[in-house]
């Protein structure tokens, strides 16, 4: 997973050295001596994670970046600030600029790897879903509703109840409004469970035994409603190993274990809460892309699937039946001189009117079954596992169903009678049809039922003599 580095140092020797490092790591880099240089490379090569030394040059490294964070075309690229101390204030206001992460020199290879590992994991699917959050907003789908924009769900979870009340505690002083919760480990499955399972998870590395932490973590990983929880791991940084393997596991971030330190509190509330301003943007563009998919296939006046949801459907159904030997139905349904409606009463009492015949279409159908508006008036039904006796009285029933009560258009209008035709077609059974026949079938033997009079059904030749 090689991506773009770009380095930020006013001293060569450090350009150098880092470079060294990254390309042997088979990382492609680009160099910036100073801020404005690094604003201008950010801007144009959009690298995919920024290396800052903290004692560049007036405006300093923190304070680019800030500047990043803070600019629409840049904020969303992972800085990591490199400083040549070990000191808490400097962390902390690395952190504070908005940093992904800070670490110190000298800067140990393993964890270093890791974090980028980790970073451009994590750059590589925001990337994703905001391309496909771009196309859904493109297409005009409605923007999604915010995610959890009220307190965020906590869970916490050492190895003893002692440490996480005190995490509880200094955390909640720097989070006051979010909503923390103290899990044993034999609970936090159960609560993962929920329908409202916890937004963000903060684990011990060691419970009960060694790594049994990123064990949970792992099995947290691996069920859809905590998949995209955020997960961070307490744990001491040194051996490295352990914590590259924190991280290459799936962890979003490692909190410092000296949590009753006010300092190193704040350290993990700030990585905290970066992390769920991250899964916050994530949530929305995830929400708005399924939102645009169940759009794609969705009538936007009935309700009910559309014709680029329906073909794929019947297609599907027919391979079933070759596999089964079943037969199953296709009909088409149209309403009968709705054209008058529009004319006489307005297009608004039209959509009254589809809008109804839509409902009772579907309450008339089995919960397996599939009708899809595919025109302007203009209905398919596909029924799975149906012989043509059964989809004839299914058909009947529909007719029945639409001709037996007027339907209230709205709009202060009296109500209006309807009925339907029906063509019926149906495929499987040993035989071998396209489901373009089928629906050309259907379609025919609905012009039968038009000219026979209306309000009727006719079925296919073909289905006929099956």
């Amino acid at each position: 997973m090689a991506g773009k580095i770009l380095i930020v140092d006013d001293f060569a020797a450090n350009l150098a050295e880092l470079g060294a490092r990254l390309a042997a790591a088979r990382y492609e880099t680009a160099q910036a001596d100073s801020a404005g240089e690094a604003l201008r490379l950010c801007i144009q090569e959009r690298p995919d994670l920024v290396m800052i030394g903290t004692h560049l040059a007036d405006p300093g490294g923190a304070q680019l970046c800030r500047q990043l964070k803070q600019t629409a075309i840049t904020a969303e690229i992972p800085v990591i600030l490199v400083s040549n101390h070990c000191d808490t204030k400097g962390r902390l206001a690395a952190l504070r600029a908005g940093a992904d992460d800070f670490l110190s020199k000298p800067v140990d290879d393993i964890l270093l790897l890791a974090r980028l590992r980790s970073l451009l994991r994590a750059r590589e699917t925001d990337e994703e879903l905001r391309l496909r959050d771009q196309t859904c907003r493109t297409l005009g789908f409605a923007e999604a509703a915010e995610g959890f924009s009220g307190p965020a769900r906590i869970a916490l979870i050492a190895a003893d109840r002692a440490t996480g009340a005190i995490w509880e505690t200094t955390l909640s002083g720097f989070m006051p409004r979010d909503l923390f919760t103290v899990l044993a480990q034999e609970e936090v499955l159960g609560a993962a469970d929920l329908n409202a399972p916890p937004d963000a998870y903060v684990i011990s590395a060691d419970l009960a035994h060694r790594s049994e932490g990123l064990r949970l973590m792992s099995e947290l990983r691996a069920r859809p409603a905590t998949r995209h929880a955020v997960i961070c791991i307490v744990m001491d940084t040194t051996p490295s190993e352990g914590a590259a393997m924190a991280l290459d596991l799936g962890a979003n971030d490692l909190l410092p274990a000296d949590m009753a330190s006010a300092p190193l509190a704040e350290e993990a509330a700030l990585r905290l809460r970066r992390q769920l301003a991250g899964k916050r943007i994530a949530d929305r563009r995830r929400q708005r892309v399924a939102d645009g998919l169940r759009l794609a296939v969705t009538d936007p006046l009935t309700g009910l699937h559309n014709r680029r949801y329906a073909l794929p459907h019947l297609s599907r159904v027919a391979d079933q039946s070759q596999k089964t030997g079943q037969q199953f139905a296709v009909m088409i349904l149209d309403l009968d001189r709705f054209k008058s409606i529009n004319d006489t009463l307005g297009h608004s009492a039209g959509d009254g009117v589809l809008v109804e015949v839509a409902r009772r279409l579907d309450a008339n159908l089995r919960e397996g079954d599939l009708v899809a508006r595919i025109g302007g008036e203009e209905f398919l039904v596909v029924m799975p596992e149906t012989s043509l006796g059964a989809a004839r009285v299914t058909a009947e029933r529909l007719c029945r169903a639409i001709e037996r009560e007027p339907i209230e258009p709205g709009g202060g209008h009296a109500p209006v009678s309807i009925t339907i035709s029906i063509g019926l077609a149906i495929g499987g059974g040993g035989g071998v049809q396209s489901t373009d026949d089928l629906v050309s079938q259907a379609d025919r033997a609905l012009l039968r039922s038009k000219a026979g009079g209306r309000n009727r059904v006719h079925i296919s030749g073909t289905a006929s003599a099956a």
